[in-house]
């Protein structure tokens, strides 16, 4: 499938080889998933943050004929449960979504280790499920992220985080009202060209299908739920654990990523003990959803690489 080919809609009627329901966790949260895919190894996809299951649709169109996919959504994304009341409390941290994560592998029926893909806060939640379950994990590929602390280095500048807890800061202070004020920032005509301005995408190579349905889903989203996301994936940090984590590791990064700046990339390359990296020159945070068919053959020639018995 090309890069502007919109596929359809999950149904059971396409191959049947689609299936869905809600993983419950420990605390009673129902959280949405889709098994994409009749047999073959485990690939279970994490989002970013404010991102539903979109981003990883030319990964489930890649290698649904092989594999078997998994993708879902984290607390009050997409169609899985918000938190309980009040928010600002909540507990949304990378830990959280790591038990989560294994709670829909459950569901889901993942028999085995899996390839953990990782989309931006995606790469820290799958690093911490490699830390916290080992033997639940085949390989590692994360995706345009970072390793822990990404607003220390987001677009390479010191007041990043400063900035962002100001935000923080006001957003509580108004409350879901006050807060949904900021709405109207993605909610506009100029959408893409301020994430082409941010480097969240390079407006050269992204499908408008997809941005668009990044700001739909963000807009739709409790903003109290991604801004206390934020906060807590702003403070974790995985860094001193790379060593431990002896699992295959393929990273993939942008040249022209502004969010996650790409010498975080070769920093995490050199921590983990088995990391190769490729880079891709004209990407950006997005690339993911810009260059779908130069990651799908570096996926899989490190499936042949490294996980041969696995993906054969």
């Amino acid at each position: 499938m090309t890069r502007n080919q919109v596929p359809p809609a999950p149904s059971l009627d396409r191959a049947g080889d689609i299936r869905a329901g809600f993983a419950r966790t420990d605390d009673g949260m129902e959280l949405y998933y889709r098994v994409i895919g009749r047999t073959g190894p485990w690939i279970v996809c994490c989002n970013g943050v404010g991102v539903s299951t979109f981003f990883f649709r030319y990964i489930t169109e890649a290698f649904r004929g092989d594999h078997r996919v998994v993708v879902w959504d984290y607390r009050g994304h997409g169609r899985s449960t918000p938190p309980p009341e009040p928010v600002h409390e909540a507990d949304l941290s990378m830990a959280r979504n790591t038990r989560d994560l294994f709670t829909v592998m459950d569901a889901a029926g993942v028999d085995g280790p899996a390839v953990l893909m990782g989309h931006s806060m995606g790469c820290q939640v799958i690093l911490q499920a490699a830390i916290d379950g080992p033997e639940r994990v085949a390989g590692l590929v994360p995706m345009f992220g970072t390793y822990g602390r990404p607003l220390d280095t987001f677009m390479d500048s010191s007041l990043a985080r400063p900035a962002f807890d100001l935000l923080y800061k006001v957003a509580r202070w108004g409350g879901k009202s006050g807060t949904r004020a900021l709405l109207p920032l993605y909610d506009n005509p100029l959408a893409a060209a301020v994430g082409g301005w941010t480097g969240l995408v390079d407006r050269h190579y992204a499908d408008h299908v997809d941005i668009d349905r990044y700001m739909d889903h963000l807009v739709q989203m409790d903003p109290r739920i991604f801004l206390r996301m934020v906060s807590l994936m702003a403070d974790h940090d995985t860094g001193p654990h790379l060593p431990e984590i002896a699992c295959p590791t393929l990273i993939i990064a942008a040249e022209k990523d502004l969010f996650t700046p790409l010498h975080r990339s070769h920093a995490m390359q050199r921590a983990l003990p088995n990391a190769e990296l490729m880079v891709l020159a004209d990407g950006s945070h997005a690339a993911i959803v810009e260059h779908p068919e130069s990651i799908e053959r570096r996926i899989r020639r490190w499936f042949r690489e490294q996980l041969a018995e696995l993906h054969a």
